[in-house]
C-alpha cells in the first residue's frame, strides 16, 4: 500500500516503517491494525472474548460524564516524514460501531519524542473536525507545505477505524543524504516515475525500504508475447554520481528477467542545447534468478535512471547506490528547511549555537537561503 498513488506515498504504512506507538484504549481491536498494507478483511463469523473481531483498531463504548464529555486517540510515528496532502479514514466494515466525527494533528520536531507525551501546542491541526461515514473509505485534502513526523488520529467518541492512509510526499533530512545513498530510494526522496506494466504489483515496490520475504513485495509484469520488453524509470532523489547497482531478484525463481540494462539522463543544464540526453550507465547484460547483483556502473552524473529488463519478469528490490552533487544536497536541504513546522525550526535554530541572531531572525522570517554555518552544520 505504500507505492504511490497518483504521485502520493502512504508515508504512514507499516511496510515503510510506519507505526502506532500509541492509542488510549483498544479493548476491541489492536491499533496496529490501523497501518497495515493490505485492505482490511471482514471476518463474518470471527468473535473472541471481548466480542466480535475486526481488522482495525477499535475503542470501548465510552460512558463520560455529558458535562464531559471524551475521546479517543491513537499517534502514528510516520515511516516516511513529509508533507502530508491528503488522508483516508477508512472505516471498512464499521457499520454501527464507526466514530461519526474525526480530527488530525501532526507534530514534527529533532530526535526520537515520546510523542504520546508532547504537550498539546505541540500539535497541529491539519484535519478539522469532520464527519464519518461507516463502511467507507473517508477521504479529505489536507492544507498544509510543513513536514510532519508525527500523527494524532482522534476519534469522536469512540468507535472503530479499519485503516488510516497518510498520504503525501517524502521530504528527506538532509543530514542523512551526505556520502554514499540510495538514490533511488523511497525515504531519499526517489520515485518511480514510469513504467511499462505492473500487471501483478507495482513497479514503486522496488524502491521501498527494507526486503520483501516473498514475490508479492516487489514487482512484477505480465508475461510478453510481443518481442518488446519492459522497463521502469527512476527519477533520483537529485542530480547524481551513481557507483554501483544493486539489482535483486529474490524470491523470483522461474519468473526473473533474463538480462537488463540500464540509461540514465543527463542534467539539462550539461546536455548539448539543453535538450535530454541519455547516457548508457550498464550495457546489456544477463540476470540470474532469486539472487542480489552488485554490479558497478559507468559513474556518470545523472538524475534519472531507466531499467530495461528482457523480455520480462520481476524483481524485489532496486538500489543505485551514489552520491548526490554539491548543488543537488544543497537544493534538498533548502527544501527541507523550507517545510520544517516552526517548532522544529526553533529546535534547530538552537542546535546551532554558531548561528548568528541575525541569521536566526531572518531564517524566521524567510527561508529562501541557506546560511553558510547551517549549511555546514547539515551536510559537512
Amino acid at each position: 500500500m505504500a507505492e504511490q498513488f497518483g504521485g502520493l506515498t502512504d508515508l504512514a504504512c507499516s511496510n515503510v516503517g510506519g507505526r502506532v506507538v500509541y492509542a488510549n484504549d483498544q479493548l476491541f481491536a489492536d491499533r496496529r491494525n490501523l497501518i497495515r498494507p493490505e485492505p482490511s478483511a471482514h471476518q463474518v463469523h470471527e468473535f473472541g472474548p471481548d466480542g466480535k473481531i475486526y481488522d482495525g483498531w477499535e475503542t470501548r463504548r465510552r460512558r463520560d460524564p455529558v458535562d464531559q464529555p471524551g475521546n479517543d486517540f491513537a499517534i502514528v510515528r510516520l515511516g516516511i516524514p513529509g508533507v502530508v496532502r491528503s488522508v483516508v479514514i477508512d472505516t471498512a466494515h464499521f457499520k454501527g460501531n464507526y466514530p461519526p466525527y474525526a480530527t488530525i494533528e501532526a507534530t514534527a520536531s529533532e530526535g526520537h519524542p515520546v510523542a504520546q507525551d508532547l504537550p498539546e501546542s505541540a500539535w497541529t491541526t491539519i484535519l478539522p473536525k469532520v464527519a464519518l461515514k461507516g463502511d467507507t473509505e473517508n477521504a479529505f485534502e489536507v492544507a498544509s507545505d510543513r513536514r510532519w513526523t508525527h500523527v494524532r488520529l482522534s476519534i469522536y467518541p469512540d468507535g472503530g477505524v479499519a485503516r488510516l492512509r497518510v498520504l503525501g510526499e517524502p521530504v528527506a533530512d538532509p543530514r542523512h543524504l551526505t556520502g554514499t545513498i540510495d538514490l533511488a530510494a523511497l525515504t531519499n526522496g526517489g520515485s518511480v516515475v514510469g513504467c511499462s506494466d505492473m500487471f501483478y504489483s507495482s513497479a514503486g515496490k522496488l524502491i521501498r525500504p527494507g526486503d520483501p520475504l516473498t514475490t508479492e513485495g516487489g514487482w512484477e509484469n505480465a508475461r510478453r508475447r510481443d518481442g518488446g520488453n519492459d522497463w521502469v524509470v527512476f527519477a533520483l532523489a537529485g542530480a547524481g554520481r551513481v557507483r554501483r547497482a544493486v539489482i535483486d531478484t529474490s524470491h523470483f525463481l522461474g519468473n526473473a528477467p533474463g538480462e537488463v540494462r540500464l540509461t540514465g539522463e543527463v542534467p539539462m543544464s550539461s546536455s548539448v542545447n539543453d535538450s535530454s540526453t541519455w547516457l548508457e550507465l550498464l550495457p546489456r547484460g544477463p540476470l540470474r534468478p532469486d539472487s542480489v547483483h552488485r554490479l558497478r556502473v559507468a559513474r556518470d552524473v545523472v538524475t534519472q535512471i531507466r531499467m530495461d529488463v528482457y523480455p520480462d519478469g520481476g524483481m524485489s528490490r532496486v538500489r543505485f547506490l551514489g552520491e548526490l552533487t554539491e548543488g543537488a544536497l544543497d537544493e534538498a536541504a533548502l527544501r527541507w528547511l523550507k517545510a520544517l513546522p516552526d517548532g522544529h525550526l526553533e529546535e534547530l535554530l538552537l542546535a546551532v549555537p554558531e548561528l548568528s541572531a541575525q541569521d536566526a531572525d531572518q531564517l524566521r522570517s524567510s527561508r529562501d537561503a541557506l546560511p553558510a554555518v547551517l549549511r555546514s552544520h547539515l551536510l559537512d
